[in-house]
């Protein structure tokens, strides 16, 4: 069997969703109706398994789907199963997915607080200052990032360690009182902060790693155009020699927590002036 992607679970996840609302059938029910195996739509539905050609066309059918539907479907299911998933940045679905569904994230930003403990007056800033997305999208897109962040806050949350770049901290996002509000909320998060020193190497490029209990684990990039998902063995090898060596040179978290207090505690002039600023 083809081992499963974000991207194959995430499409596999819009088909029971289309079975749910366009025929209202249970997987059994439909899978009668088919001719299946009912343990065939279980493992299609999942992502576990790669749906033929036909299958697709029979299933979507069922759902009442036309040969529009059937064919952009199709297009995008060609490439559920690739180690290498590149998506435009506005598709967030597949991220969700991936990132809600973990067992442990692990993070390295080395130019911006982690999106995932971004205040939401942070996030408003970061978005204005990129330029990419127009004025009117900016609230929505702060509303789903702060949405994003409800998983922090199960019972079942993920566990988490955030490495942070001492340039992230030093970047001037809006005013002063924004950032200690941001500082504030990692000084006080109940997650993993490992802060980088200043004087560290840099490596140019943030990472994420997604774990999972019974599936093969994720490497994730993002930038202002694309997110990009691996699931190739040899990239995973080198995302977490990255993380090892992160966790040779990072503060640990105690020493994280004493250099958060001291941006925290520093008078607003010096906020204003310490480090490259990117203005409202």
């Amino acid at each position: 069997m083809t081992a499963s992607t974000a991207y194959s679970r995430d499409l596999g996840d819009e088909l029971r969703r289309l079975r749910e609302t366009c025929t209202g059938l249970s997987g059994n029910r439909l899978a009668v109706k088919l001719g299946w195996d009912p343990s065939k739509i279980s493992t299609v539905e999942h992502g576990k398994a790669r749906a033929s050609e036909v299958d697709l066309i029979q299933y979507l059918s069922m759902c009442g789907k036309d040969i529009d539907f059937v064919n952009d479907f199709r297009r995008r299911y060609q490439y559920a199963f690739d180690e290498y998933i590149v998506q435009v940045s506005d598709e967030l679905r597949t991220v969700i997915m991936a990132e809600s569904t973990s067992t442990a994230i692990t993070s390295y930003s080395p130019q911006s607080i982690p999106g995932l403990v971004q205040t939401p007056e942070y996030a408003d800033g970061l978005y204005r200052m990129t330029g990419q997305v127009t004025e009117a999208r900016i609230p929505a897109l702060v509303q789903f990032r702060t949405e994003r962040q409800r998983i922090l806050r199960r019972h079942d949350r993920p566990a988490c360690v955030f490495y942070i770049h001492e340039h992230a901290l030093q970047l001037q996002v809006g005013s002063s009182e924004i950032m200690e509000d941001q500082y504030a909320r990692l000084l006080f998060d109940t997650h993993i902060i490992r802060i980088v020193s200043a004087d560290a190497p840099l490596a140019a490029s943030s990472c994420v790693l997604w774990e999972y209990e019974k599936a093969r684990p994720i490497a994730f990039s993002e930038s202002d155009l694309t997110n990009v998902f691996v699931q190739d063995p040899g990239a995973i090898a080198r995302t977490r020699l990255l993380f090892d060596r992160l966790d040779q040179v990072a503060l640990d978290a105690e020493q994280s927590r004493s250099k958060l207090a001291e941006y925290v505690s520093r008078p607003r002039g010096d906020h204003d002036d310490s480090g490259p600023h990117l203005a409202y």
